[in-house]
C-alpha cells in the first residue's frame, strides 16, 4: 500500500501549505503537540515509529504537516491496516490557524490517503469534552459508534469512537472554511 505525498501549491488558503511529513519536522511537531496537549502529548519516540511506516511501497501510514511562513501550522496522521480500515492517528492546528479550516484540509488530506489505501472504513477517537471536532468529523460523515473510558491520560478523559464508510471521495459541506 503507498499513499500520496501531496502539497498544496504556494497561495494555498490562509497561506498555509500541506507536504508530506519528515524526519526533522518531529521537533517543531512535538513543540505543537506539547502546546495542544501537555497532559498527553505524543512522545518524539511514537512520531519516529509512525514515520518509519510512512515511506516505501509497503507503507500503511501518512502523515503530512502544514506549513504558515515557515512555521508548523498543523499535521495529521492516519495508519491503515491491511483489512481496510484505517484509523487516524492525529490530527491538530495550532491555535492561531483553529477557524481557518485548516482541520478540514487536514481531514481531506487524510481521507485522500485513506482512498489510496483502498480503505473501505476509517475510524478515529475524539475528546468527549471536544465538541468542535467532534462537529468538524461530523460534516465529513463520521458518526458516533462508541466510547472508550478513560482512553486520555494522565487526566482520565473519555474517548468518543467514530466511524466513516469510506467511499472514496471525502464529504464535507462547502461551507467548512468558514466553520472550522
Amino acid at each position: 500500500m503507498s499513499a500520496p505525498g501531496g502539497s498544496v501549491p504556494p497561495g494555498a488558503p490562509g497561506g498555509v501549505t500541506l507536504r508530506r511529513m519528515r524526519w526533522w519536522d518531529i521537533e517543531p511537531v512535538l513543540a505543537l503537540e506539547h502546546r495542544l496537549f501537555p497532559e498527553d502529548a505524543w512522545s518524539a519516540g511514537m512520531f519516529w515509529s509512525e514515520l518509519a511506516h510512512a515511506r516505501g511501497p509497503a507503507a500503511t501510514r501518512h502523515y503530512t504537516v502544514a506549513e504558515a511562513g515557515g512555521a508548523v501550522a498543523g499535521y495529521a496522521g492516519l495508519a491503515a491496516a491491511a483489512d481496510g480500515t484505517a484509523d487516524v492517528q492525529t490530527i491538530a492546528a495550532a491555535p492561531e490557524h483553529q477557524g481557518t479550516g485548516l482541520g478540514s484540509r487536514l481531514l481531506t488530506d487524510l481521507l485522500t490517503a485513506a482512498t489510496a489505501f483502498e480503505c473501505h472504513q476509517v475510524l478515529l477517537e475524539v475528546r468527549v469534552d471536544n465538541p468542535r471536532a467532534q462537529r468538524l468529523y461530523e460534516r465529513f460523515g463520521f458518526a458516533p459508534v462508541g466510547l472508550r473510558r478513560g482512553y486520555y491520560q494522565p487526566g482520565n478523559v473519555d474517548a468518543l469512537v467514530m466511524r466513516r464508510e469510506h467511499t472514496g471521495a471525502p464529504v464535507h459541506h462547502p461551507s467548512d472554511r468558514a466553520r472550522n
